[in-house]
């Protein structure tokens, strides 16, 4: 013990010396900064120390602390992140230790531990006790530097987060009431800076600590006990005027009250939607507790409530309208309350603000209230001077806000606000002068608040309503405008008038009008420029207060590469927050400094910095933008005026003005470069490079940085070479003159800045000088800073380079690595500024990193060594080397030590429960390498991080190592995903477990699921269902009523946005299996394949679906349940059609019907959320329309979740109170009638008698339900249609609006409105149109039942009034119309293949619409629509290649064609009704083409339809278009393959083109003719190429089909083309010859097919096509051909063919084949007797040449059949066997013995005579007959005598009783 203490007492004594400026930050760089190094040695070893020695947290801790409390003093952040580390853990032992049974040594409470952190926040590091220095503290004193408060704050964040989330949940209130007690003591409150550092630090602590390790639950919890704290600070500050409190007591509270409020909003801000229980909680009182401090005195405590209230507005949209009716009662009735003016005001303004982060809006006539109210409030503020500050600065506080609602609103309301900015400001210049002379002090305040805020309402207007920034907005603007800018020389003769009142209000106004004018286009005020330039002058080199210096004014201005050059390390912490407070100059922001900023867009709570802070950073701003617009001389003499300031300024203001000249000029010449403005004149340069020098070698790195910049910008606007060279000479010659580090330095990173913007380095001789002198500089170890600026400056040089710098990477990389060996660890700066190098490097060389071994190597190497470094920062670095090491040689990394070194990170970081490393850059480096990793190597990845953690011990406080034990390293990233707040560093994590999932989700299935089951099940929280339904439906939902949280979950309490990103990891598990093995949605074949071998299938984890889908469903976070509800319909699509095998006829989504109701029917409560039901309403749709259920009773309760909502729909118009924005009732409205829509469209292809499967009982009965509304359903639809054909009229159309908006909409919320109309119009319409389809169009005049609002359309022609009754054609027509016009409308220009579906939906609804005989006559007669509508259809074939949409597409020309053909068909008809039969010869002249016979495209149906046959044809059938083969017909390349789907279009194309000639006049016909038979020709031809198959036949059968539709046509023999159709016919029949002899075809199937269209043309054609030779005789010398065939397939077809020519009706081609083919038929025949057939394809062809025969015979004249019969008979009878070969013949001789036998005895009788002769003649034949006959009457009688003996048997089933 005595050497511990001794070893105590010699780090006690290196730590009381006085902080040397050594460990300054503008000294960090020095060579006595070692002592940094020494400093966070000594306390790692004290970290260490700790765990063992009990002293140093027992007797040792006062001492202890007062050490650390020193060590804060005057440190940087690594010193303060490691001593507060340090002193929180002691903390935290020190006090397990007093809550632990055991005995020991003496022990702290958290009383005691709380006085000693608040000691030193009160009085630093002075030494001394608490209890001495109490005195001090009452009284007040000397301020204690921010770095201790600072360290103090993050050490008592530390000691919170080692006690843990179980043990702050139980001490909660003790530990707010002792953190809130800092703000007690008025040594921390003593300015408004202090007060203002000492809230943040509270703010901190509270939202590191409650935010960050509470579950959901013990947050709401903790905001119970909050809103106590609130109201009890509210009850003592005071309404109660009987006790009267000290001012002090009154501030104190007040702080309380701001640092409360804070906490309160952050946690409902992170609850989300989950905090609405908080809100309806009476006992917390938490709406009531915030609303009542909007009365305090204090403007910081109002505008923090205010604040409070937008985030309840943002977690809980409900909210939103009820608190602004609210607040807007409680303004209007406290008018005369100055108090209750400003606060009510921000309160408004803050809850407008929200409607930004709120997608349901509020009530578009809040909008008009808020205006009025706000008008009111300007003009009484002059009324009353007590209240004239307040009521002007609300006023105009809510117009700003109101402008955050969008052009949507504002344009409304635009006139009015217009008119109030004109009357703020007068109207003329010379009523400006005439004011100045009058007024006071008070008067001027007011008058300047009253003009910054229109100031403020204007910039607000052109942040958000861009839309309404025409140029006559723009011109009424100007006038108030160019007043505001006079009266800014007005300015300084008030303020020497009235003093300081106005100057702090000219301070404000002069920012808002420097705001104003940076977002107006500085053409329009040009007039102005004088004036405004002179006023930017004076503020740039007199500004009144330094405060805004350094990095706040200089880093936005700075290149984001320079950052770690100004020691920015703590932007990737997450202390960010707390340590701006020791980096900024200008002090804490507040919300007191802008109350305007209480309606901005970000979540975070807005601390804006002092007016003068802002007031600089705007000029500068300003003046940037307006530089490029000023002339060469006024720009020259400006720069010289800067100048000449500086020299005349000292000390810190020429500092303060030289960092306002340089960003000045940094922004100008940014502005000067990103423009179109044109160079900057040679006369510009010298001054600006004379300023920008002259920085490059200041103290302030900021400055330099931006210096830096501002050469590499004034070398882009100078854009010459020479002085890109000139200025590289001048720093080379300064570099050799100049000896401090910080000009070294500056000058150093100019080499490497100066050609950033040009593209790359121009000369390899400027390089290599420039590489040279940042090596020397580089290696110049005397001057650490010089040297990382030296390095940084070499990354950023061979960035640039690119290729050009490939002769310095070897000397680069040698540089590197022996500084990375020799650098001492202490100057950790110089190492990263070497990382960076190695960065630049890798990337310069990337791809060939995988040839170049060594540099590889070096790569490697260097890595490894910063991997070694204790630096965060530099462990970042070496882990981004190796990332793009890894994406550019991928093979060369070595993942199995690079991933335990990602995660040891992880493991090493996270020793502390609840702790990881506090710099984000590590993290973010960590998480983006494994994301990287994880595309490629995902299984890999996490096998060796399990491997890693199982050889680790199991530590008692390490949570992260566990959790990859147990569930791998995608638990361990779901955990870091709950717990991080980064939204980068959240997108890596998701992105990293989405690579994760896509690789190994299906192969661990069962992992993953149970991976995302944890994380919904974990927080799942006990969810009853007390809703009952009538008749007792509900009785068998009891048992999943409840759903209770898994024990045993690895996660404890996950956020509601890491749940929603697991139900989509859930969804993509889903998909991902859809496209792999078909056993994840086959149960059979599932529960097969498990026994045979180990593998998981989705199937199998059904009941695990349904329930996490039921727990999201049901959650009370709003985005859960929209994302379980997506889930559920997944599902449901994906499941319903499944089979259970061991029930038949059911499926196994049947018995989750139950849950699937349980879980819909809390989304259609009347208090949910509008999307939350329009997404429940597409989960009934689908499981109504899956078909899943067979009971009409279980079906009955999703059924009666949509009726009920349709009813709402109805009502909606009657409720008086709304809470969302107008569009949200379109929303839900449509979402409602369209899953109607899906259901009806389902339900009817269901009851289709040809639907597969056959419709059930319960869709037979729902369909009755269904229709049972489809009255009222209807009348909806049809509004529905109409008002998205009306909000879809172009701009132009807007006019002729109407001004009441439609059915779903109101005119105000039209542009809301559309999008909702864009998702669900195409299911409406096609539910239109199929319920038009059953009605035949025929309209019922019966009224509206239950119609409880109006229907735009007129009802569509169903209006009552006698002034607009419309007859039923009228009506038809409206529909008709609206129908036809939506499709085509959208069929002309969808946007993206994203709209297939509505594609489809379209096609389908033009299918049906068609499919009905009124309106294809309507399309029939009206021939433009009809051609406009193919030309569509056209354009649709050509850009979607969807055979499906494709096959649509050419059904509906079937239809367009099939009208044209009734129209023709009518016509004619009429004619011969008309005309007489005398005149019949002229009636066919009817159609297309006319008397002409020309088609005009463009106006002709024909040529529309026949143009998109040929489309399909040429694009499937490539060779039928002589342009894409050449001149050549018969093209040498082999035919593309065909598909099925290619096969349906072929065939549907053909159909179509079959039909064209019937629409045509007999010219037109001819017209048309030569097209459709070259098509059905060369479509022949090419079919006969492709190898068979079912497909084929079938498309060679359509091809037949449609050749015999052609010849059969009546254009055929009508008398005026009788000709012209027989020459083509001819010429067609001669191609068919030619293809024949020209081309080798797959024979069988193939040559029948050929004969086939060959026998259609004899057939069909007439005599005068087929009868002409030479055809007739090439026609039979194919069936000769065919019959010499050995095929008895094709032989048996021929034989058929030649039957049907032998009975042509053209006689002349019958006799013809009869004499050519009859004796080789008879031939054949006769042969058979000495051949006998062998198989039944033989015997059928034998079959059929007797069935051609005996035709021939039956044909022939009576004379000649005499001749004819006998040689039929003598064949027949050949066919008979005798007795003996009978028994021993064949199957195939047999069958055709008893053929012979059986037309014999038909025949036989019929030509008794001839049979007689010829049997008397040939006596042989006689007994071969007889003994055929005899032996086929003894086999009849041997059946006869089997059967009786079988029918006697008797026919019950014997059962088997002896087995054995």
């Amino acid at each position: 013990m005595a050497s511990e203490r001794r070893r105590m007492a010699k780090f006690q004594a290196i730590w009381s010396t006085p902080p040397t400026p050594c460990m300054s930050f503008h000294s960090c760089f020095d060579c006595t900064s070692v002592c940094d190094a020494w400093i966070l040695i000594a306390l790692q070893c004290l970290l260490e120390l700790q765990r063992e020695a009990v002293f140093l947290w027992t007797s040792e801790l006062e001492n202890m602390t007062n050490i650390c409390f020193r060590a804060f003093e005057g440190s940087n952040y690594d010193v303060r992140e490691i001593v507060s580390k340090l002193l929180g853990t002691m903390l935290a032992t020190a006090l397990m230790a007093k809550q632990a049974p055991r005995q020991g040594p003496r022990r702290s409470s958290l009383e005691e531990v709380m006085e000693l952190l608040w000691g030193g926040f009160l009085r630093g590091g002075g030494g001394g006790s608490f209890l001495r220095a109490s005195g001090d503290i009452l009284k007040g004193g000397s301020s204690v530097s921010r770095d201790v408060r600072v360290g103090i704050t993050q050490a008592c964040v530390v000691f919170i987060s080692c006690l843990g989330s179980k043990w702050l949940e139980c001490n909660f209130m003790t530990l707010l009431a002792l953190v809130l007690e800092l703000v007690s003591y008025p040594r921390v409150t003593q300015n408004p800076a202090e007060a203002a550092c000492c809230r943040c630090c509270i703010s901190f602590i509270l939202r590191a600590t409650v935010g960050r390790l509470l579950g959901e639950r013990s947050q709401v919890l903790a905001a119970k006990e909050i809103c106590r704290v609130i109201a009890k600070q509210k009850m003592a500050v005071g309404l109660n005027m009987e006790t009267r409190l000290s001012a002090t007591d009154v501030v104190v509270s007040q702080h309380i009250l701001v640092c409360t409020l804070q906490e309160l909003g952050g946690l409902i801000l992170g609850l989300g939607s989950t905090a609405e229980s908080l809100l309806q909680d009476p006992s917390a009182g938490l709406l009531d507790a915030v609303t009542s401090v909007l009365l305090d005195p204090s403007a910081v405590v109002r505008l923090t409530a205010a604040w409070c209230l937008r985030c309840v507005s943002v977690a809980v949209p409900a909210q939103a309208a009820m608190l602004m009716d609210r607040c807007l009662e409680r303004l209007t009735a406290l008018k005369s309350c100055p108090e209750a003016v400003a606060g009510y005001s921000a309160a408004i303004a803050a809850l407008l603000g929200a409607v930004q982060h709120c997608p349901l809006g509020i009530p578009h006539a809040k909008g008009k209230v808020v205006l009025g109210l706000a008008e009111d409030l300007l003009r009484s503020a002059s009324q009353n001077s007590r209240l004239a500050l307040q009521r002007t600065q609300g006023g105009w506080l809510l117009l700003s806000a109101l402008m955050t609602l969008g052009p949507a609103v504002v344009v409304h309301h635009l006139p009015r606000v217009l008119l109030l900015w004109k009357c703020t400001f007068p109207l003329s210049i010379q009523e400006l002068h005439s004011e100045c002379g009058r007024g006071d002090a008070f008067t001027w305040q007011v008058m300047l608040e009253g003009r910054a805020g229109a100031l403020c309402a204007m910039k607000s207007f052109f942040l958000h309503c861009r839309d309404l920034m025409n140029d006559e907005v723009i011109g009424r603007l100007l006038a108030p405008l160019t007043c505001a800018i006079a009266l800014l020389t007005q300015l300084p003769a008030l303020i020497k008038c009235y003093g300081t009142q106005v100057k702090n209000s000219s301070v404000v106004f002069r920012l808002r009008i420097y705001e104003v004018l940076s977002l107006f286009p500085p053409k329009s005020y040009e007039e102005s420029f004088g004036i405004l330039v002179k006023q930017l002058l004076s503020d740039l080199t007199s500004l009144e207060s330094p405060a805004c210096t350094g990095l706040t004014l200089l880093l936005s201005f700075c290149h984001a590469s320079d950052a770690p050059l100004l020691g920015l390390a703590t932007s990737d912490t997450d202390h960010l927050f707390i340590e701006e407070q020791v980096g900024s100059g200008a002090g804490a922001g507040s919300l007191e400094h802008d109350p305007f900023t209480i309606h901005q867009q970000p979540l975070d709570v807005p601390l804006p910095l002092p007016p003068l802070c802002r007031l600089s950073q705007a000029t500068v701003h300003l003046f940037g933008l307006l530089f490029p617009h000023m002339a060469g001389a006024q720009s020259t003499q400006i720069l010289d005026q800067f100048s000449e300031s500086l020299k005349q300024l000292k000390a810190s203001r020429q500092q303060n003005a030289h960092i306002h000249m340089v960003s000045a000029l940094c922004f100008g010449l940014k502005c000067l470069g990103s423009g179109q403005r044109g160079l900057l004149p040679e006369d510009t340069r010298k001054p600006a490079l004379r300023l920008l020098l002259g920085a490059l070698e200041s103290g302030s790195e900021p400055l330099r940085c931006a210096a830096a910049e501002g050469l590499a910008r004034l070398v882009q606007t100078a854009d010459d070479a020479a002085f890109t060279v000139s200025i590289t000479q001048i720093n080379f010659d300064k570099l050799k003159l100049v000896r401090d580090a910080a000009s070294r330095s500056g000058h150093a990173l100019a080499l490497g800045s100066l050609y950033r913007y040009m593209g790359g380095v121009s000369s390899p001789q400027h390089l290599s000088a420039c590489v040279g002198i940042l090596f020397t500089l580089s290696q110049d170890s005397t001057a650490p800073e010089v040297q990382v600026w030296a390095l940084h400056s070499l990354s950023l040089l061979i960035d640039c380079a690119g290729a050009m710098s490939h002769a310095h990477v070897e000397p680069t990389f040698s540089l590197v690595l022996r500084l990375l060996l020799t650098v001492p660890s202490a100057q950790v700066e110089v190492l990263q500024s070497l990382g960076r190098c190695l960065n630049a490097l890798i990337t310069t060389l990337g791809p060939d990193l995988q040839a170049e071994g060594l540099f590889r190597s070096l790569c490697l190497m260097g890595c490894a060594v910063m991997q070694d470094s204790s630096d965060c920062l530099l462990q970042a670095q070496a882990i981004s080397c190796l990332q793009q090491l890894h994406m550019f040689a991928p093979h060369y990394v070595d993942l199995s030590s690079l991933v335990p070194c990602l995660c040891g990170i992880l493991l090493d970081y996270s020793v502390l429960a609840n702790l990881c490393s506090s710099y984000l850059s590590l993290r973010r480096a960590v998480v983006a390498c494994l994301r990287q990793l994880a595309q490629r190597e995902a299984v890999e990845v996490s096998e060796h991080a399990v491997a890693l953690v199982k050889d680790l011990p199991r530590r008692d406080n390490s949570l992260l190592d566990i959790t990859i034990k147990e569930i791998g390293l995608e638990g361990a990233l779901f955990s870091l995903l709950d717990r991080e707040s980064d939204p980068q560093l959240c997108q890596d994590l998701r992105e990293t477990l989405n690579h994760m999932l896509g690789s190994m989700a299906v192969a661990k299935l069962s992992h993953w699921l149970k991976l995302c089951k944890d994380v919904l099940s974990a927080s799942a929280a006990a969810v009853e269902t007390h809703q009952e339904e009538e008749g007792g439906d509900r009785a068998d939902d009891d048992s999943i009523y409840t759903c209770t949280a898994e024990s045993g979950s690895p996660f404890s309490h996950p956020r509601w946005s890491t749940r929603v990103f697991a139900t989509k990891c859930v969804c993509r598990i889903i998909a991902q299996c859809e496209s792999g093995d078909r056993a994840h949605f086959n149960m059979a074949l599932a529960q097969e394949r498990r026994l045979q071998e180990s593998a998981d299938f989705l199937v199998l984890y059904l009941a695990d679906l349904i329930r996490m889908a039921f727990m999201a469903a049901t959650d009370p976070s709003k985005p859960l349940r929209i994302s379980g509800l997506q889930m559920l319909l997944i599902i449901i699509r994906k499941f319903a059609a499944l089979p259970e095998p061991e029930f038949p006829g059911h499926v196994l989504l049947e018995q989750y019907q139950a849950n699937v109701g349980a879980a819909l029917r809390p989304a259609f409560t009347a208090d949910t959320p509008p999307d939350v039901t329009a997404k429940a309403c597409q989960v009934c749709s689908a499981w109504i329309a899956s078909g899943v259920v067979s009971d009409l009773l279980d079906l009955r309760r999703v059924h009666n979740l949509l009726t009920s909502s349709l009813g709402k729909v109805q009502a909606i118009k009657e409720v008086q109170s709304q809470l969302y924005n107008e569009s949200t009732v379109t929303m839900e409205s449509l979402a409602v009638l369209k899953a109607w829509a899906e259901v009806w469209a389902r339900l009817l292809q269901l009851s289709d008698p040809s639907a597969e499967p056959p419709v059930a009982p319960a869709g037979t009965g729902l369909l009755r339900l269904v229709q049972a509304n489809l009255s009222m359903l209807s009348r909806l639809w049809l509004a529905a249609l109409q008002d998205h054909a009306i909000l879809n009229l172009p701009h132009e159309y807007a006019v002729q609006l109407p001004a009441t908006g439609g059915t779903f909409y109101t005119a105000e919320t039209a542009e809301q409105a559309r999008q909702h109309y864009c998702s669900s119009w195409a299911a409406i319409l096609h539910a239109t149109a199929l319920w038009l389809n059953s009605m035949g169009f025929i309209v019922l005049d019966e009224d509206p039942a239950n119609l409880s609002r109006p229907v735009t359309p007129t009802s569509m022609g169903q209006s009552t009034s006698l002034a607009s009754i419309k007859s039923p054609e009228d009506i038809n027509a409206e529909r008709f119309y609206l129908i036809l016009g939506i499709s085509m409308e959208f069929l002309c220009s969808p946007h993206s293949d994203s709209q297939m579906e509505n594609i489809t939906y379209c096609l389908h609804t033009l299918h049906a619409l068609f499919d009905v005989p009124w309106p294809r006559s309507k399309i029939g007669n009206d021939q433009t629509l009809s051609v406009e509508l193919l030309s569509v259809l056209h354009r649709l074939i050509v850009t979607r290649e969807s055979p499906g949409v494709q096959l649509a597409v050419l059904e509906l020309v079937r239809q367009v064609v099939c009208a044209a053909q009734e129209r023709v068909r009518e016509k004619r008809h009429s004619a011969e009704v008309d005309d007489g039969a005398a005149e019949k010869e002229t009636l066919p002249e009817f159609g297309e083409g006319h008397d002409t016979g020309g088609l005009v495209p463009g106006k002709s149906v024909v040529f529309g339809a026949l143009q998109l046959c040929l489309c399909i044809l040429v694009r499937k059938l490539p060779r039928l278009s002589p342009k894409l083969t050449g001149s050549n017909p018969v093209p040498s390349r082999p035919p593309l393959a065909l598909w099925h789907s290619d096969y349906q279009l072929i065939s549907a194309a053909l159909t179509i083109l079959s039909e064209l000639p019937s629409i045509c006049s007999p010219e037109g016909s001819v017209s048309i003719l030569p097209s459709v038979l070259y098509l059905l020709m060369g479509v022949h031809r090419e079919l006969l190429l492709q190898p068979p198959g079912a497909a084929l036949g079938l498309a060679v059968s359509v091809t037949l089909q449609a050749l015999r539709v052609v010849l059969l046509s009546p254009m055929a023999h009508a008398e005026k083309c009788q000709g012209a159709w027989a020459h083509l016919l001819r010429c067609a029949l001669n191609t068919l010859m030619d293809f024949w002899d020209s081309e080798e075809v797959f024979h069988g199937v193939n040559e029948i097919s050929r004969l086939t269209i060959l026998t259609i043309f004899l057939r069909l054609a007439g005599p005068e096509v087929a009868a002409v030779q030479p055809l007739l005789a090439r026609s039979i010398s194919k069936f000769q051909g065919c019959l010499e065939c050995k095929d008895p397939v094709v032989l048996s077809q021929t034989y058929q063919l030649l039957l049907s020519v032998f009975q042509s009706p053209a006689a002349v081609v019958a006799v013809s084949f009869i004499q050519a083919l009859g004796g080789a038929l008879v031939g054949h025949l006769q042969a058979i007797e000495k051949s006998r057939p062998q198989n039944t394809e033989e015997v059928q062809a034998v079959l059929a040449g007797v069935q051609a025969l005996e035709t021939l015979v039956s044909t022939a004249e009576e004379e000649h059949r005499s001749q004819l019969m006998p040689i039929l008979l003598h064949i027949l009878i050949s066919f008979l066997l005798d007795e003996n070969a009978l028994s021993s013949a064949s199957i195939a001789a047999r069958s055709l013995h008893e053929s012979a036998l059986q037309d014999l005895m038909r025949i036989g009788p019929q030509h008794s005579a001839l049979f007689k002769a010829l049997m008397v003649s040939f006596p042989s034949m006689k007994a071969r007959l007889r003994a055929a006959i005899t032996g086929n009457r003894e086999n009849m009688k041997a059946k006869a005598a089997v059967y009786p003996a079988l029918s006697k048997k008797s026919p019950t089933i014997q059962l088997k009783t002896k087995f054995l």
